[in-house]
């Protein structure tokens, strides 16, 4: 009998809530039945309220169950799962769970269904065609494609990536850098991390397709030191596909060079804006730059930077192998392509959900979500991390867009969506958010370094009932 191939998350989170024991434990009771697995470590497919979702592969498909604790090992065993029997925590076909059914997969096609770090897989799932068909084209023409495809910043600024990339090309320079923003420091945000430990050749491939059409060499990806699991899968994924041809001085025989680092940060928020990682890449202390000169234009060592996003760069794949009127065709009026919005808090379903550009809060909180965990009335929703609005019920009908955020004095950043229910004090919220400014402020600009150290005095006061007006 051959072995059958069981599908156990690697991803960090999954292995929070016991993923390893999980795979220790169906080693195990295999040995004592008899039975031949082969498991395979995939990333997650972002349905975290299901984690560890195990997935065995039948003659009807790969089948899910979740979520599962070794406790649930020797039911699922002689339930006869391994042949995708009947058991109380079956999900069936993953791509059938309506979480996933409904969402618009581009950047993450491919997260939560093969081993990371194979790239033949990587490969057989439609890798690498995007670097392959931008290696046949001149610099000019990608970036074109790349600014047709209305290719935003999805750091949170939302500024058109084409101009960024047209800026570095038409820069002339003896040396140009590539670098990733991967400092994912967010509330409530972990989309960065499910594509490196989930999916990291799909990062490589963005990195170098911007690389090829800038006439940049060299790439660094900054990653948060929250992140050590990712730091150590896309530093693996790097030698890889330095290995099988796809980075170093000649990318697939093309005579076209470019090669990755990663760096890992020190836990500081502000080296989330761009100029103040290019500070801690060059091993200063994490600071704002004065702006001009852009990075485009001055950067990484005084040399031209592409500085993006590590969502920025996962959608240029795509956007090059299947063209800018395939990615355009999807979002609306200035925010074309999908985003992945990071669903945390208080909310029943939490995880991860790729959706065109024009869903609605609502839709995403509870078609998506369920609703609150607790089952009470929802009161707030703080998109766009630890800086961004507190929505309350009424605004949820809003379109996920930069322009109708904007609108509403609110901002999308980097996708992050943390719900709470009606027992949130929403003063001691306001204050920790006024408080996290003042203990991450780099202290370069005098409203932000005094300013928010008032802040928190302010609604010391208003909290206390003093001098209220």
């Amino acid at each position: 009998m051959s072995a059958v191939r069981v599908y156990v998350p690697s991803d960090s989170s999954a292995v929070a809530v016991g993923a390893n024991r999980v795979v220790h434990g169906i080693e195990r009771l295999a040995r004592e039945r008899k039975r031949e697995v082969e498991i395979v470590r995939n990333g997650s497919r972002g349905l975290y309220w299901l984690e560890p979702m195990v997935e065995v592969t039948t003659p009807a498909g790969r089948i899910a169950y979740g979520p599962v604790s070794t406790a649930d090992l020797p039911g699922l065993f002689d339930a006869d799962f391994l042949n995708g029997g009947q058991h109380a925590l079956r999900l069936g076909i993953p791509e059938e769970i309506p979480y996933l059914k409904n969402q618009e997969r581009l950047m993450f096609a491919r997260c939560g269904i093969t081993d990371p770090l194979s790239i033949e897989e990587y490969r057989r799932l439609g890798g690498f065609r995007g670097l392959t068909k931008a290696l046949q084209m001149q610099p000019m023409e990608i970036v074109a494609e790349v600014t047709e495809s209305g290719l935003r910043g999805r750091g949170g600024a939302g500024f058109p990536t084409g101009i960024k990339w047209k800026t570095v090309l038409d820069t002339p320079a003896e040396r140009k850098y590539i670098v990733c923003n991967a400092d994912e420091g967010d509330s409530g945000t972990f989309a960065d991390r499910m594509i490196m430990e989930g999916d990291p050749f799909l990062l490589i491939e963005g990195m170098t397709i911007a690389g090829i059409a800038t006439g940049a060499t060299k790439g660094f990806i900054y990653i948060r030191s929250e992140y050590p699991d990712a730091f150590r899968q896309m530093g693996r994924a790097i030698e890889i596909a330095r290995a099988s041809g796809y980075l170093g001085p000649n990318v697939l025989s093309s005579g076209k060079g470019f090669d990755l680092e990663t760096r890992l940060g020190a836990g500081a928020y502000i080296c989330g804006e761009e100029t103040s990682l290019l500070e801690s890449l060059e091993g200063k202390r994490g600071v704002i730059r004065f702006k001009p000169p852009l990075p485009a234009i001055q950067g990484l060592f005084g040399k031209p930077t592409v500085i993006n996003n590590l969502l920025s760069f996962a959608s240029v794949p795509v956007i090059i192998d299947d063209g800018a009127a395939f990615y355009k065709n999807y979002g609306m009026g200035r925010s074309r392509g999908t985003q992945p919005f990071q669903l945390a808090g208080n909310v029943k379903q939490g995880g991860l959900i790729e959706k065109a550009f024009g869903v609605t809060l609502r839709e995403l909180i509870y078609e998506f979500g369920g609703g609150t965990l607790s089952g009470r009335p929802l009161r707030a929703v703080q998109v766009g991390g630890p800086l961004g609005a507190y929505l309350p019920e009424s605004e949820l009908d809003v379109k996920m867009d930069y322009e109708a955020f904007a609108a509403i004095k609110g901002m999308l950043g980097h996708g992050g969506i943390v719900v709470f229910d009606d027992t949130v004090d929403m003063a001691q919220q306001a204050r920790f958010a006024m408080e996290f400014c003042a203990v991450e402020s780099c202290g370069k600009c005098t409203p932000c370094r005094i300013g928010s150290t008032r802040g928190v005095e302010v609604i010391d006061r208003i909290i206390a009932d003093q001098d209220r007006m």
